[in-house]
């Protein structure tokens, strides 16, 4: 039995989002199952989450149409988990823009150095957007930076539990096409895939 009231929960979820986004933001029912899932995730449910067949070992990859809510839904959850799980939120883009002012260092500052200095715990990183970033130059060549990031944080969560959140609103197939099979099925071993429904409505109206 979890220890937890889910419908008090999704009440809390929703002012909440009234507090950070507007006055009458509301949970539609066809996305309540994700909600459901997301705040069995920050809770660390254990019951909940093998029902749902979610892995805590694992990030979360949450996807969806375009304004369906996505960014907002993990800013929102984000506030319901233990400090050590609560991810710093940060789009792709903007951290393709800071590797024209940091160069390569970007990629160490989102992996082998993205630790708590005192207590040697690795941050949790949520990359908003992933697959929209523009390819960056380094020493002339065209690189994509993403993929180099998230290569490092997957060998980080064998060796140290990193734990990587990303959010899209592309498929498999098409990250695929972006990032090459080889990093599509790392991807699989880092992440749960949660998925609101095509016809989720958009938010944004």
């Amino acid at each position: 039995m979890s220890p937890f009231d889910y419908h008090y929960m999704l009440k809390q979820v929703e002012e909440k989002g009234r507090d950070l986004y507007r006055c009458d933001f509301v949970i539609d029912d066809i996305d309540r199952p994700v909600i459901t899932k997301l705040i069995a995730y920050f809770l660390r449910d254990g019951d909940v989450a093998a029902k749902e067949k979610l892995d805590l070992h694992k990030g979360l990859l949450l996807t969806g149409p375009v304004g369906c809510g996505k960014t907002s839904i993990m800013r929102i959850l984000s506030n319901f988990s233990l400090p050590d799980h609560r991810p710093f939120l940060k789009s792709s883009q903007e951290i393709s823009l800071e590797f024209t002012d940091l160069g390569s260092d970007v990629i160490l500052k989102y992996s082998k150095r993205a630790f708590n200095p005192y207590r040697r715990m690795p941050h949790v990183h949520c990359f908003d957007d992933l697959g929209f970033e523009p390819l960056v130059n380094y020493w002339g060549n065209k690189i994509n930076l993403m993929a180099q990031i998230l290569f490092t944080r997957y060998n980080l969560m064998h060796s140290h539990g990193m734990i990587t959140h990303a959010i899209t609103r592309l498929n498999a197939v098409e990250l695929g096409a972006i990032y090459g099979d080889h990093l599509r099925s790392r991807m699989r071993e880092m992440f749960n895939l949660i998925a609101f429904q095509p016809d989720s409505r958009d938010k944004r109206k």
